[in-house]
């Protein structure tokens, strides 16, 4: 299928149609019938409604507030936001196409063969309809609302998200035509019901369709002219007023109010909905009609989550990995004697998360550690780093936080454990005004027998116990008093108002990280244009930022080699004779989330290999906090070579992307699938570094 459907008349890409190719890079694993398992298929296309979700709240919420206020300036691929919308929209309407598609036509044939079913109303057998019946008036009917909406009832205010079920009843006192009413989904209940099944079948119906059999009952003496389900997605990005904010803490909180009852963006209905009931929705929500989507199947595919999570179907997912232990680490107690001894570098979710958590623990109860100082992003529900910092202040260390309430989506959970820090005696800050602090770094104060000595852990991820089994992520510990006095000058910075005037390892976003990359990217010109070798490769999330693209473009022109594993959004345009023709790009989308960070300089044949918290996007180079920091040491250095030359020769999860914006697959000899090589290499490793040490040991 075609992708590009719009003039390309610049030298990039739309940053929102890039996305979208990414999303359809995620459609495309979902549809892999012959090489994915069928419940991982099923996450997929999960995901594809997740994120197509965050992308309207976000993105296109952010288009019709330029739109509004009359903003018309194009962006760097020529398109004017009102343009952006029209195309969003062509795009989208064909995604959704294509995702029910798949799952009607192959996710719910796959599902059945193996004796997974999600039945329909007239499908059900007497057992199940008993079932059914009992369950709707025990569980159902209580937690049910019905809204009508009449001269002394004005139409309700309708969630963000949240699926509802519109109907037209029949007037019979009126002759006004029919009656309007809605009944929200209760997002209380699971949205998948499990039934009796039999011969070995697991059978589940949707909570909208059991509401829909006995919906009557709520209407009693009414007749029901049509009902069908619909959604509406709002602008959650409703303006959060740093600058005049007393209290950060409660401005975050009252956004988070904010953003039930923003404007409405995208109505999804059903497919079938009739035009008089189809009409109101319009006119109340006050939507575009590009924005409304019919859909040939449930709506919120999110759904399909508890289906991938039923137990028993192990057989039907990928084989589970367990994260490998890290090989300095094995049968060594005292991390930090270990750390004082060399750099360690871990490589999730390959190698397990746990010496981070164990890192904080034991800083948390050793005697000679003073203090400890940690940013957090985002971190799981029941995060153990942030139970061991509280338990290091009760101890009576020091312990500085700064948890960023900016973190979008994450702001609630942020909060909860802002609080949880304040009252087990920990300093916290609620990030910066004007920046989020997307850094991740953690320093550990401890007194030696030779004095101070600082023990940093840097990371390109968050720390996040959870995300950290599928996210690939790299981390960095070191006791180089170099980094400790970075670390030490990032977090006063933060706390206070110290000026970053002298850093010796770390370049730090707004203040000098961008001048770093243009550097780096401007000696590999320099060198390529007096006839030596020059290359730059970088695996990063995202590509946006135009003046890092056009610093690339340069390099290219120059003679650089450039090779970028770009997951996500890539504005860059490669393979343009004489702008960027050394220049290619690849997209890895598998079984894990690409999220590394690394960034590699041929620099003359004295390599230079640096990892980072930061995408090259104007918000990470602009608006945030964010470091870059080195790598020095010769063995790990090695190993991100490794990791990226691996990633460029992926066939399998690969995809290249060409001047016109399409990606193609790699067609090789040779089969790789990096994921796959990272999870046999980290199980190899860790099993060589126990058999030295039984060895060692006898």
């Amino acid at each position: 299928m075609k992708k590009v459907e719009y003039k390309l008349n610049t030298n990039y890409f739309n940053r929102e149609l890039s996305w979208l190719e990414f999303n359809e890079r995620v459609l495309n694993e979902a549809c892999k019938k012959n090489t994915n398992p069928i419940l991982e298929r099923l996450k997929f296309l999960s995901i594809v409604s997740s994120n197509l979700d965050e992308f309207f709240m976000v993105r296109v919420a952010t288009l019709f507030d330029q739109v509004q206020a009359g903003f018309n300036e194009p962006d760097i691929a020529g398109f004017t936001p009102r343009e952006q919308i029209d195309l969003i929209a062509l795009r989208v309407h064909k995604m959704i196409k294509d995702q029910y598609s798949c799952y009607n036509n192959s996710i719910i044939p796959s599902l059945k063969k193996e004796k997974i079913i999600i039945l329909k109303p007239k499908k059900l057998n007497e057992k199940q309809r008993e079932f059914v019946e009992t369950f709707f008036y025990n569980t159902i009917y209580p937690v049910l609302t019905p809204m009508v909406v009449d001269r002394s009832r004005p139409f309700p205010l309708v969630l963000n998200q949240s699926l509802n079920i519109a109907l037209l009843l029949e007037n019979k006192e009126e002759n006004e035509g029919p009656i309007f009413a809605t009944v929200q989904v209760p997002s209380v209940l699971d949205r998948i019901v499990e039934l009796p099944g039999e011969d070995g079948e697991k059978c589940f119906i949707l909570l909208e369709d059991i509401i829909k059999m006995y919906i009557k009952t709520i209407f009693e003496g009414h007749n029901i002219i049509t009902m069908a389900c619909y959604r509406i997605t709002r602008n959650t990005d409703q303006g959060l007023n740093e600058e005049e904010a007393d209290d950060l803490l409660e401005a975050i909180q009252q956004y988070i109010k904010k953003r039930k009852w923003g404007m409405v963006i995208r109505l999804e209905i059903e497919d079938g909905m009739l035009p008089e009931l189809l009409e109101i929705l319009i006119r109340e929500f006050e939507v575009p009609r590009e924005t409304v989507y019919e859909i040939n199947g449930p709506l919120d595919l999110t759904l399909l989550m508890k289906v991938n999570s039923i137990e028993g179907y192990d057989h039907l997912k990928y084989p589970m990995y367990v994260p490998q232990p890290v090989p300095e680490l094995i049968g060594k107690e005292d991390i930090f004697s270990v750390i004082s001894q060399k750099d360690i570098l871990l490589h999730h979710p390959y190698q397990s998360f746990d010496p981070v958590i164990e890192f904080v623990r034991q800083a948390a109860n050793d005697p000679n550690v003073l203090a400890i100082k940690q940013t957090l992003y985002r971190v799981s529900g029941n995060s153990p780093i942030v139970e061991a910092l509280a338990q290091a202040a009760e101890n009576g260390k020091q312990v500085t936080v700064l948890v960023e309430l900016k973190a979008r989506f994450d702001e609630q959970n942020n909060i909860i454990w802002a609080k949880r820090l304040e009252m087990a005696g920990c300093h916290v800050i609620y990030g910066l005004v004007g920046l989020k602090t997307h850094c991740k770094i953690l320093l550990v104060v401890r007194k030696e027998e030779d004095g101070i000595k600082r023990y940093v852990h840097m990371s390109t991820g968050n720390y996040n116990d959870i995300t950290a089994k599928i996210y690939t992520d790299l981390g960095l510990f070191t006791s180089n008093p170099y980094f400790g006095a970075d670390a030490s000058a990032i977090f006063n910075m933060l706390s206070g108002y110290s000026k970053l005037n002298r850093m010796y390892k770390l370049a730090v976003a707004p203040v000098t990280l961008r001048k770093k990359f243009e550097k780096l990217i401007r000696q590999e010109a320099e060198n390529a244009q007096n006839g030596k070798k020059a290359r730059i490769i970088a695996n990063l999330n995202s590509l946006v930022d135009e003046g890092i693209i056009n610093e690339l473009y340069k390099a290219s022109q120059a003679g650089v080699e450039i090779d970028l594993i770009v997951r996500g959004i890539c504005c860059l345009r490669p393979g343009i004779k004489g702008l960027s023709e050394r220049i290619r790009v690849k997209s890895i989308v598998g079984r894990f989330l690409e999220h590394r960070r690394i960034y590699y300089f041929y620099n003359d044949g004295d390599e230079l290999l640096f990892l980072s918290s930061a995408d090259w996007m104007g918000r990470n180079l602009n608006r945030r906090v964010e470091i870059l920091f080195p790598i020095e040491d010769a063995d790990i250095k090695k190993r991100l070579i490794r990791i990226l030359d691996a990633c460029m020769r992926d066939t399998e999860k690969g995809r290249m992307l060409d001047k016109d914006g399409d990606y193609a697959k790699v067609n090789k000899k040779e089969k790789l699938n990096c994921q796959e090589y990272f999870c046999q290499l980290a199980i190899e490793e860790a099993q060589r570094a126990v058999l030295e040490k039984t060895e060692k040991d006898l």
